[in-house]
């Protein structure tokens, strides 16, 4: 799935400006029954501005839909994320949520975020409870992403496609959902072209970033609401 531009700097070598630092959705919160109850539920929130939007203000949009994969551990929830392989031309190497751009016969953006997810790591949709969409994220590549939020029973088998994705790994939801995680960083473009600011959310040798950590922003956001 092509949302982001090539990398031409690293990441992580960015400096931390500091955390977002708001209190963790409280643990009760992050139950699949309550997970649920809050998708069904309509209260007032405020997602996140992206800066990637202004950036390609203007121009035509190409639809894409991303899976939230929330796995069901008796541990606790978990968010299924990927690895994307090193040769790829374009987010090689970075964390994302299995998704891709929306083809002609998909029917929604639910469509194309199983469809997306079965093809690259294999992730049946029998095992796919749909709970809910978070607003659509815009790209500095323009596209227009929509996060598609759903329950996974274990067990489930998963065979990820060698050529996209290197790894398939799991996060504990109460780990994203803590405001203390939330790093900013900004980093300087080339170019005169300005400053970009985003946020991360490093684990273990994983670093979440860009619009995979964005997209996490607003789930956090629409959970604490």
């Amino acid at each position: 799935m092509s949302v982001l531009v090539k990398l031409v700097f690293d990441p992580t070598q960015m400096p931390v400006g500091g955390v977002a630092g708001e209190a963790p959705v409280a643990p009760g919160r992050l139950t699949p029954a309550a997970l649920r109850a809050r998708f069904a539920q309509t209260l007032p929130w405020d997602p996140e501005f992206s800066e990637e939007s202004l950036a390609v203000r203007g121009q035509v949009l190409r639809r894409a839909a991303v899976l939230v994969p929330l796995v069901m551990r008796p541990e606790g929830v978990t968010v299924l994320l990927t690895r994307r392989t090193e040769h790829l031309s374009s987010h090689a190497g970075q964390i994302s949520f299995p998704g891709g751009g929306a083809e002609e016969l998909d029917s929604s953006p639910i469509e194309t975020a199983l469809r997306e997810t079965e093809e690259e790591i294999g992730l049946h949709r029998r095992h796919v409870e749909i709970i809910g969409v978070l607003p659509d994220h815009t790209t500095i590549s323009a596209y227009r992403v929509t996060p598609v939020v759903a329950l996974v029973e274990p067990p489930f088998e998963i065979s990820a496609d060698p050529n996209e994705v290197a790894e398939v790994f799991e996060v504990p939801l109460a780990f994203l959902m803590d405001g203390l995680n939330h790093q900013r960083r900004t980093l300087e473009l080339p170019q005169t072209q300005g400053r970009r600011s985003f946020y991360a959310m490093p684990y273990e040798q994983f670093f979440i970033w860009g619009a995979t950590a964005a997209m996490l922003r607003n789930l956090f956001h629409f959970l604490r609401a």
